[in-house]
């Protein structure tokens, strides 16, 4: 059985999700944030040392980092991964790895200067400009193709639903970008997404 440390309004939804969608055995152990520092409760630390989520156990065996655990349930679970064409091969591998790498620090810079209020003003225009960026390009890549690595649904698109949900939230991200609001839109209507979220409990984003 897997077991899923999951932290309410995080990454660790992803995880859930994917879960469902490889039809794969599951548990939810679900941790409430510090409501006074929005942080982990130490109570993570206790399966793995930085105390971050998503983690899973499988086997006697904790795996930590998003990508890491995507990778590792895709392989088990022997679906969602790339096709055959060498081009959707290498976008699968790109947008894995993107939404973390990329996507992510903008998005936690604009959280962290709304939260240093008069004080991070300077800073919202240069943030904002870096992510809208991002915003432009993921809309172009969408121009051609429904999905992220290709023609069909891959974990890459899992990867990146975090990144573009918070951007809906605190990143600007609206209808002045069809294409990826349309993509938000079919990935919330998945019978799998809709029975991750009754799995993960309260989630903000979706």
């Amino acid at each position: 059985m897997i077991v899923v440390h999951h932290l309410e309004n995080s990454r660790s939804q992803r995880v859930i999700w994917l879960l469902e969608e490889l039809g794969l055995a599951y548990q939810v152990q679900r941790y409430e944030r510090d409501r006074r520092t929005m942080r982990a409760p130490l109570a993570l630390r206790r399966i793995h040392p930085l105390g971050k989520a998503p983690l899973i156990e499988h086997d006697g065996v904790v795996i930590a980092e998003t990508g890491a655990i995507v990778e590792y349930l895709v392989a088990l679970g022997e679906l969602l991964g790339p096709s055959a064409m060498p081009q959707d091969r290498l976008r699968y591998r790109h947008f894995l790895h993107y939404a973390e790498g990329s996507m992510m620090p903008p998005l936690l810079a604009i959280l962290v200067v709304r939260r240093l209020g008069l004080l991070g003003l300077p800073a919202r225009r240069p943030v904002q400009a870096m992510l809208d960026d991002h915003l432009d390009w993921l809309e172009s890549e969408l121009a051609g193709r429904p999905w992220f690595a290709g023609d069909d649904f891959t974990a890459a698109d899992i990867m990146m639903s975090f990144p573009l949900e918070a951007s809906c939230q605190r990143g600007g991200l609206d209808g002045r970008r069809p294409r990826l609001i349309d993509w938000l839109a079919r990935i919330h209507a998945r019978p799998a997404y809709r029975r991750a979220l009754a799995a993960g409990g309260p989630y903000a984003f979706a």
